[in-house]
């Protein structure tokens, strides 16, 4: 099923760039029903639903969809006929007209996005102060891929284009409400929502880029130098809203979908703060040159993550590299808002959400007290 799964793309308005787009995964494979004795689930436990779509297919230029995935039920087949949603395999929910009957089944992306609607409304509820923004990418950034899904990533071997496919069928896995409100002791969290203005234009010259954001990050040294060689995973996720321009005439500058861009990138262990902002710098005139961009071989994801307004990678590596990658950089790429400046707006602001987490897995070290008291990321502006 997941070659069908792969060939049928995700139907409008999935494409949205600003759009959460949900998928359908299942953990539902036990038939108890004697009706349907004989009968098999068509998808394996933690795999991708049978009817849920992807956009494996898609020109590599557009986002990732569906960004998560969630339960969305199962099909039973008997080897013959084409698969059936029976009740075991779906998701029970009441009916909308409880007079007849109390309730129903619902299954693929239905299910899972009416999972989705509640989980922002659970995020909201328990942090109403957070941007829209910033509500996407605690979604995206707390989800993780079933251990079905890892196993073929893994299976990878690190091959980009074979992990980025499987990325545009699962995307960034199934969400998680606890990972999105808490942090743990070996499992630590910032975010940070900010603003910068992309561009400026001064008189009749071109317009050009004109602010980077550099956040400090405060990472407990002390506790990640004292882990040594012990392995780490650093996960960060950035997410802002674009303006859409809604022509068909390609991807050339003067006709960018995009009203702006943002990318990030992370301090290496051996830069300093001044080298870091002039590979930031050389980064972003790559990108206008179409040179590729990313965060290269370290990083799963690499130049592939810089695509649609939701950008999402992981690095993993020894605790003592990451007490010293303690800065990340957001900075904008050009859109239409630069290439035509007659619209007036050039000199708008974009906001964003920057979400970082360290994870410790199966270390047993304190991360989070350290740092619990350091409530603001020192951010400095580069124009």
């Amino acid at each position: 099923h997941l070659t069908r799964n792969d060939l049928e793309a995700v139907d409008d308005p999935s494409q949205a760039w600003n759009a959460l787009t949900v998928g359908a995964f299942t953990e539902k494979v036990d038939i108890i029903d004697t009706d349907f004795a004989g009968y098999a689930p068509i998808a394996p436990v933690g795999e991708l639903s049978p009817r849920s779509r992807t956009s494996v297919v898609w020109d590599r230029q557009w986002p990732v969809k569906p960004e998560v995935v969630f339960e969305g039920g199962n099909l039973a087949h008997d080897g013959v006929l084409p698969g059936e949603p029976i009740d075991d395999l779906q998701i029970l929910t009441t009916f909308y007209r409880p007079e007849l009957r109390h309730f129903t089944t619902l299954g693929d992306t239905s299910a899972a996005t009416a999972h989705a609607a509640r989980m922002a409304g659970l995020i909201l509820s328990a942090r109403p102060e957070l941007w829209p923004e910033t509500v996407r990418a605690l979604i995206v950034h707390s989800a993780e891929w079933t251990p079905a899904m890892r196993a073929r990533i893994d299976a990878c071997n690190g091959a980009k284009g074979e992990i980025q496919a499987l990325v545009r069928r699962y995307g960034y896995g199934v969400p998680d409400l606890g990972r999105a409100l808490l942090s743990t002791v070996n499992d630590l969290t910032l975010i940070v929502e900010d603003e910068l203005q992309p561009f400026q234009r001064e008189g009749g010259a071109a317009a050009k880029t004109r602010d980077m954001k550099l956040h400090r990050l405060p990472w407990p040294k002390e506790q990640l130098a004292a882990l040594g060689a012990a392995q780490v995973e650093l996960r960060v996720t950035l997410s802002y809203f674009i303006e859409p321009n809604p022509g068909e005439r390609g991807w050339t500058r003067r006709h960018r979908y995009a009203s702006h861009g943002l990318r990030f990138r992370v301090k290496s262990a051996t830069e300093t703060v001044d080298e870091f902002r002039a590979r930031i710098n050389q980064a972003a005139r790559d990108e206008e040159e179409g040179a590729p961009a990313g965060g290269g071989e370290e990083w799963l994801l690499g130049t592939f993550r810089d695509r649609g307004s939701l950008h999402a990678d992981f690095w993993s590596g020894s605790a003592a590299d990451l007490a010293e990658r303690d800065a990340i950089g957001v900075f904008p790429v050009g859109g239409w808002w630069k290439e035509k400046p007659y619209l007036e707006r050039v000199d708008a602001l974009a906001r964003y959400a920057l979400i970082v987490t360290i994870r410790a897995p199966g270390v047993d070290v304190d991360i989070f007290t350290p740092v619990e008291a350091a409530l603001t990321v020192e951010t400095s502006v580069e124009t």
